[in-house]
């Protein structure tokens, strides 16, 4: 049977969708964009502060499935500007230090919802 996974330090979903879903030993974590918690506010123009606060959401959501970033196996990364992506890929990558990073793909997208930079979901296993 699916389990709904809820994040208080993670932002509400915005639509008919869960922030994660637990499912036979696996996380399915929705897109994580970067907005603030605290201040409902969207980063928007500086992508590797955008990239950390959805770095942090998606590990907040782990943490609250029993799961952590050193079990994910898949990451999808949607870019809004492809020139963005190694400053994208460094924070990102400091996230895995240490560990075996998971799989993943990294797209540029036409638009992603509230204008936002980055966007990523992970799929990570209990």
């Amino acid at each position: 049977m699916k389990k709904q996974v809820i994040s208080s330090n993670a932002p509400a979903p915005i639509g008919p969708y869960s922030q994660a879903i637990e499912y036979q030993g696996f996380i399915f974590v929705s897109g994580q964009i970067p907005l603030d918690v605290v201040t409902g506010e969207i980063e928007t123009g500086d992508v590797e502060k955008a990239t950390y606060l959805v770095m942090n959401h998606l590990k907040s959501i782990l943490k609250a499935a029993g799961s952590s970033l050193d079990k994910v196996v898949k990451t999808s990364i949607f870019l809004k500007d492809m020139n963005d992506f190694a400053k994208v890929n460094e924070i990102y990558g400091s996230f895995f230090e240490g560990s075996i990073p998971p799989a993943r793909e990294t797209v540029q997208v036409a638009r992603l919802p509230k204008d936002v930079p980055v966007e990523i979901s992970v799929i990570a296993v209990k």
